[in-house]
C-alpha cells in the first residue's frame, strides 16, 4: 500500500483560494481523499510524498493519521 500526504485548510479556506490558509497535513492511501482519521478532504488540496512524515516539511502533523500510519506501514523508522 502507498501514501501520501494531503493538506486540510482553516475552516472556509479552500485550496482554490489565492493564498489558502493550511492547518494540518493529514495521512492518506495515494489517490484518496480520506485521511487515516476519517477526515474527508478536499480533492484539490496540495499534497506531497509520504517521505516527508516525521519531518519540518511534514508539520503539523494529524495525531490520529500519524499513529495509524505507524501501524499499518511496519518499515517506518521513527527519527
Amino acid at each position: 500500500m502507498e501514501y501520501e500526504m494531503r493538506a486540510e485548510y482553516v475552516e472556509g479556506a479552500s485550496p482554490r483560494d489565492p493564498e489558502p490558509r493550511f492547518e494540518v497535513w493529514h495521512m492518506t492511501r495515494l489517490g484518496e481523499t480520506t485521511g487515516l482519521c476519517g477526515r474527508e478532504l478536499d480533492p484539490d488540496a496540495a499534497t506531497q510524498t509520504a517521505d516527508v512524515w516525521a519531518t519540518p516539511a511534514g508539520l503539523p502533523l494529524c495525531h490520529a493519521c500519524g499513529a495509524s500510519y505507524i501501524h499499518q506501514v511496519p518499515h517506518v523508522d521513527l527519527p
